[in-house]
């Protein structure tokens, strides 16, 4: 029997027909999420986490710009728009979202036959998963309408070091003292970082449409394990497309898990890194300026390093914004995390030759 709490909220959308059936559909970190099932489709109803996101109708109007420049290019194409691209479904109002007493809901079109994958467990979903990423932003690369900021200060490292600095001087949790090896990580590549990104603010690297969450199961694949279309596009804004990138090597390319306490098991796969280049670069190579060039393999140890800030950081002010099992869990994290980096910064230059021959 359905709920009919969900089914008064579905009814509220433009689907097509009569609703049969509503079903959960995996246990999102952020997002509750159900699949609606009409007499005639299939339609992906969402529970929006506005703790995380508190403009959702900013959200909904970045996701609608976006999408809508996307089945433009993918028409021109002769491509199949509700396939090739997110649909989103309005209500029968015509609004891109319900608000329901505190909770806010966006629906859109389930893409039937679409397979996702949780690792890039072979060359092939790797050199594919950056080919994913890579046509998302060769396509939205002359998109040049205004984005808003759904998150304040993502990967904005300038801001994430005033977060810093207020943490170690507040050291709510008085874990500081004890972690003065893992802050002189950070500090040392303080410099550095930063640099970076100065790059973005003074227009060296361009700012661009971002997914700015390009892990695997973000990109839908059809039966044959090719590229539909990316989805999960709450966090698209605008920053250096160079982010994109940065993320999914951070993701894609790490030998252990995020949290592993074998820091022997943690390190970056130079092979994964050279078939998720491959791919990216197939696909965005021509559309890149050539400071994205220069500094596409850098963005997986910016990236990294931010992760590493953001565990440590969380640790010293008392485990505040991410969930933990157990008390240490972000002091293993930030570890762990700063094992990786290690490891890209020891493959560093190697890196930074695969790009160049692949341009």
């Amino acid at each position: 029997m359905m709920d009919n709490h969900l089914l008064n909220i579905a009814n509220k959308f433009a689907f097509d027909q009569e609703i049969v059936d509503i079903k959960a559909l995996g246990e999102g970190f952020i997002n509750d999420t159900y699949i609606v099932t009409t007499q005639c489709r299939r339609y992906i109803l969402q529970r929006k986490n506005h703790n995380i996101f508190p403009d959702v109708a900013a959200m909904m109007q970045n996701i609608a710009r976006v999408t809508a420049h996307l089945k433009a290019k993918v028409v021109e194409a002769g491509g199949n728009p509700e396939r090739e691209v997110l649909t989103v479904i309005p209500t029968r109002e015509g609004e891109l979202y319900l608000r329901d007493s505190e909770n806010y809901w966006a629906a859109s079109l389930y893409i039937e036959g679409s397979v996702t994958h949780d690792v890039a467990d072979t060359p092939r979903l790797a050199y594919m998963g950056g080919r994913g990423v890579g046509r998302f932003q060769a396509m939205l690369a002359d998109f040049n309408e205004p984005l808003a900021e759904v998150i304040k200060g993502f990967h904005n490292m300038r801001w994430r070091f005033e977060q810093w600095d207020k943490a170690l001087s507040e050291d709510r949790a008085n874990r500081k003292d004890s972690v003065c090896e893992e802050i002189s990580w950070i500090t040392d590549r303080r410099a550095t970082m930063l640099e970076f990104w100065s790059m973005v603010e003074r227009g060296e690297l361009p700012m661009r449409v971002t997914h700015n969450d390009t892990k695997l199961s973000n990109i839908l694949f059809d039966e044959n394990d090719e590229v539909l279309c990316m989805i999960d596009l709450d966090t698209v804004m605008s920053s250096t497309s160079l982010n994109d990138f940065g993320d999914a090597i951070r993701s894609y390319t790490n030998t252990g898990k995020e949290d592993d306490t074998d820091l022997s098991r943690v390190s970056m796969n130079i092979d994964t890194f050279r078939h998720y280049t491959e791919g990216y670069l197939s696909e965005r190579g021509t559309s890149m300026t050539q400071s994205e060039k220069e500094w596409l393999a850098f963005s997986s140890l910016y990236i990294t390093f931010e992760q590493v800030l953001r565990f440590l950081m969380d640790y010293i002010e008392g485990d505040t914004y991410y969930k933990t099992a157990y008390p240490t869990h972000n002091l293993v994290r930030a570890r762990a995390q700063f094992r990786l980096l290690q490891s890209m910064e020891e493959q560093y230059p190697k890196m930074q030759q695969i790009v160049q021959s692949l341009l």
